[in-house]
């Protein structure tokens, strides 16, 4: 691979190149879904490649290849060249890449147990129990199952005089009730909504988490929804449990914090950012308690890395700290715009075959102190909502709207009744500055997002988002509904 490599990068400076890397991945999934008594699919797929980036004339330029030969990668990093030398007939300004030191590494996703060694009849056995449990609750008529796996082994060189191979592996395991009756239907998740928990681990994760334990208060759940009463509309003091707030944080404070989107160079997807660069130091974006931090080194963190695409090494920086905005994700060639002498190695790609861009490392708020039961009992008025279901937000990350699948009423520092269809709105800012109280690291949990778009071609990333259930005082809740 090291030789492929160097055939790839010695074509492109011979042909003009004043920079290249190459990336050659081989990428390994497997995906399980259970209905109700039966499997539903069974998908293993492989998929190898390389990718060649390039800057000639000061622009970039990338191909990529799925066949490893010589020829292919001589003719793939010649094209790249091209590529470049073409786009810097029109380009605004030349591309200048932040120095850094070059490595030669190997670096592992640690992992108990390999998910690929694992019998297929162990991981559909676990489903299919699951399922059984979900469906012994009367009211349940849709009971689903699901595990993931995927691994990417991938090499990385560049002129610059790196070599690092990299071992991830990232696993996700979840289910759902699904309720029909009273006219109405109500799902149920666990551990979380969007096929359940992901995360930077092997096969322990599904071993280490109570799924089973857990089926039976799922399903009650969901037919409890079905008869349950309307969340309220009006102001009330807001409670997201970890699973929510952690995607309250990839589009409020994750996707504004993107310096490619702050630039205006990337806006597909999810728009740009209203977290410009003459508010670093200067926006107040929450209360002082919130201080959110990106971790690329966080162990279980399914954008936990040796080095990014870009081979640099993994790092901890504050976004946020004590409400304050004082740092962004950044690469190479955006680090210069805001004065950073290093890029933080926040550039990924999706496979082989894609250009990397600016993606989220894990994001996680930094927890306080008590648990969730002190947080109830210190709320007065408010709403405990869970588990996403639906979110919305602006092109510039300001207006924010989502929804869950379950909520709870509490007055004097108890749940008083069930509540469905909970939603609640805000502007970034207001939301973030409203918040009082944050739970400890008892509570911390790494939820993982799997499925994050970017780009166009689009791409998918995969990010963890750390969290402990918090409050935020008089927020909008049950907007869209009458009662």
């Amino acid at each position: 691979m090291k030789q492929l490599c160097s055939l790839a990068l010695d074509t492109a400076q011979s042909r003009g190149a004043s920079y290249a890397d190459v990336r050659i991945i081989e990428t390994r999934r497997e995906g399980l879904e259970t209905k109700n008594e039966g499997v539903a699919s069974m998908r293993r797929t492989e998929d190898l490649g390389f990718g060649v980036r390039v800057i000639a004339n000061g622009s970039w330029g990338f191909a990529a290849s799925r066949d490893i030969t010589r020829e292919a990668i001589e003719q793939t990093a010649a094209q790249a060249v091209a590529i470049a030398q073409a786009s810097a007939r029109v380009k605004h300004k030349a591309i200048r890449l932040t120095p850094g030191p070059s490595y030669e590494d190997v670096w592992k996703t640690p992992v108990k147990r390999d998910p690929f060694e694992v019998p297929a009849e162990e991981k559909i056995g676990l489903l299919l129990r699951i399922n059984e449990e979900l469906m012994r609750v009367k009211g349940v008529k849709v009971a689903q199952g699901y595990m993931n796996f995927v691994r990417e082994h991938q090499y990385f060189a560049s002129t610059e005089g790196s070599f690092i191979e990299q071992d991830l592996t990232r696993s996700g395991v979840g289910y759902s009730a699904t309720a029909v009756g009273n006219d109405d239907v109500q799902r149920r998740s666990y551990p979380a909504s969007f096929r359940g928990l992901w995360m930077g681990k092997g096969y322990e994760l599904i071993e280490e988490l109570p799924l089973l334990e857990h089926a039976g208060q799922t399903a009650e759940e969901a037919v409890a929804l079905l008869t349950a009463d309307q969340c309220p509309s009006g102001k009330r003091d807001l409670i997201l449990s970890g699973d929510q707030l952690a995607l309250q944080i990839h589009e409020s404070v994750g996707h504004p914090t993107e310096l490619d989107r702050v630039l205006g160079t990337e806006a597909n997807y999810a728009g740009t950012s209203f977290a410009t660069t003459d508010k670093l130091g200067n926006l107040r974006y929450g209360s002082p308690m919130v201080t959110i931090v990106a971790d690329s080194t966080l162990v279980g963190g399914l954008a936990t890395v040796g080095y990014d695409d870009e081979g640099v090494k993994a790092q901890k920086w504050p976004l946020i700290e004590r409400g304050m905005l004082v740092g962004y994700l950044t690469s190479r060639e955006t680090a210069d715009a805001i004065g950073e002498p290093r890029s933080r190695g926040a550039m990924r790609a999706d496979g082989w075959a894609r250009i990397p861009l600016i993606r989220m490392t894990n994001i996680s708020l930094m927890p306080n102190e008590g648990t969730l039961d002190d947080l109830i009992a210190d709320t007065d008025d408010g709403i405990l909502v869970s588990t996403n279901r639906s979110w919305s937000i602006d092109q510039q990350r300001v207006n924010f709207q989502f929804g869950c699948e379950i909520g709870w009423e509490i007055k004097k520092g108890k749940k008083v009744r069930l509540l469905k269809n909970p939603t609640y709105q805000g502007i970034t800012t207001e939301f973030w500055g409203s918040c009082d109280f944050i739970c400890g690291a008892n509570e911390f949990v790494l939820w993982g997002v799997a499925n994050c778009g970017k780009g166009q071609p689009g791409q998918t990333a995969e990010m963890s988002h750390g969290a402990a259930p918090a409050r935020f005082i008089d927020v909008n809740v049950g907007v869209g509904y009458d009662k």
